[in-house]
């Protein structure tokens, strides 16, 4: 029997719960020649701003054991280049739904990228990026404290009149709890988790970072277990969907996270080495739900058997 693939994600309907993280999958449109792109649930362009972005100097990319850092640094073309150069690009879609990544160094920056995106057609909803440090308050990421991330949700929750709010947290706090039901109290409508995690690789000859600016965000398999974990905490504390992502490669991988909670999946890492990774792990999640007689993937929510 073909098992019944589709999801609701605050609101939206996804043909299947399998989609390519923000930073991994360019703005979508680069994708279109490598994978079939209707095969999937959807996408998020990768993080867009106010105004253009350079990003970080090189090296960029450091490949770990397990995993990958990058600190690539939030290079974008800028909001209204994206809605004017990429988003025409994407309107022959039929079933994969794009979903744009917001960060701002400011609250005013959030507000003022998504009231560029409120006039323009075919986003299914906006994703919150919200560890990036906020300038104005001494470096401090509106991840890491319940009130400043109520603050920026708040904000974008009243200028995004049109699409669901998804807030992506970050795994480099003490705990993810209070940050995940501050997010839903300020009118999150979804939360996604998690985002990379600090870390450091060092050349030992030549006694420097091998990332151009210092620390990185570990991705990968190695951070799979941990985000598990954070999954989980932060589908018992809210009520929510949650979507997670954090080492995702295969469809089995897809199907752990889905039964620590999650609504959907984000592949990110995976699409570095296997460009088809996205689309490969959809059909693999949908062979896992067909050899384990499950009727529906949304019957695997939720469904951890935790030790008595």
């Amino acid at each position: 029997m073909k098992p019944q693939m589709e999801v609701s994600l605050a609101g939206i309907t996804l043909q299947n719960p399998v989609i390519a993280a923000s930073g991994t999958f360019a703005y979508g449109v680069e994708f279109a020649s490598v994978l079939e792109m209707d095969s999937l649930g959807g996408f998020v362009v990768k993080g867009l701003s106010a105004k253009p972005m350079d990003g970080n100097k090189p090296p960029r990319i450091w490949e770990a054991h397990g995993g990958m850092i990058n600190s690539i640094g939030l290079q974008n073309i800028g909001v209204r280049e994206f809605v004017r150069t990429k988003l025409p690009g994407l309107q022959w879609l039929k079933k994969a739904k794009v979903f744009a990544n917001v960060f701002g160094f400011a609250m005013e920056d959030y507000e003022e990228v998504i009231a560029v995106l409120e006039d323009a057609e075919g986003i299914a909803a906006y994703e919150l990026n919200v560890s990036c440090p906020n300038t104005k308050h001494g470096g401090i990421a509106f991840s890491s404290d319940p009130k400043m991330l109520s603050e920026v949700v708040e904000l974008c929750r009243k200028r995004a009149k049109r699409r669901p709010i998804i807030v992506k947290l970050s795994p480099n706090v003490a705990r993810i709890e209070p940050l995940a039901k501050a997010a839903e109290e300020a009118g999150a409508d979804a939360l996604s988790l998690v985002n990379t995690f600090v870390s450091l690789a060092v050349d030992a000859r030549t006694r420097k970072p091998r990332i151009g600016a210092g620390f990185g965000g570990l991705s990968g398999p190695a951070i799979k277990p941990i985000a598990l974990r954070l999954v989980y905490e932060a589908w018992k504390a809210v009520k929510i969907p949650v979507i997670g992502l954090g080492g995702i490669a295969n469809g089995e991988d897809a199907a752990e996270f889905l039964v620590a909670g999650a609504t959907a999946v984000e592949v990110g890492t995976a699409s570095f080495w296997d460009p088809q990774a996205t689309s490969r792990i959809a059909s693999e999640l949908a062979a896992f739900c067909r050899a384990e007689k499950i009727g529906a993937v949304r019957e695997l929510t939720g469904t951890l058997r935790w030790p008595s």
